[in-house]
């Protein structure tokens, strides 16, 4: 019998955690639970590794080493339409995210 709050996992075992729950170490992500888009943040598991990687990793890759420097050199002044604070994000869904970014220029 398991203490209160405790599971047993034996070696071999099969889980599924949700993805919410990585990064979350204050120990390794300094106020985890601010978005910072300039935190220096490594070791993360934002994508997984090995035989289980995210299948969107090439995707989203090419996404932030081509498709953004390209929007950024032809609308140079683009910026959030909004505080950063008060840009609503959407935890309700299985990948976390902003229900939408208002932008100007």
């Amino acid at each position: 019998m398991n203490p209160p709050g405790r599971v047993l996992v034996r070696a071999g075992d099969g889980g599924i955690l949700p993805g919410e729950l990585a990064n979350r170490d204050p120990a390794v992500f300094p106020d985890p639970d601010r978005l910072d888009l300039a935190r220096a943040a490594r070791h993360h598991q934002a994508f997984g590794g090995g035989p289980h990687h995210c299948v969107g990793r090439p995707l989203a890759r090419l996404g932030l080493q081509v498709v953004l420097p390209a929007l950024f050199r032809r609308i140079p002044a683009l910026r959030p339409a909004e505080e950063l604070d008060r840009i609503p994000f959407n935890y309700d869904a299985l990948i976390d995210g902003l229900h939408a970014l208002p932008v100007t220029w």
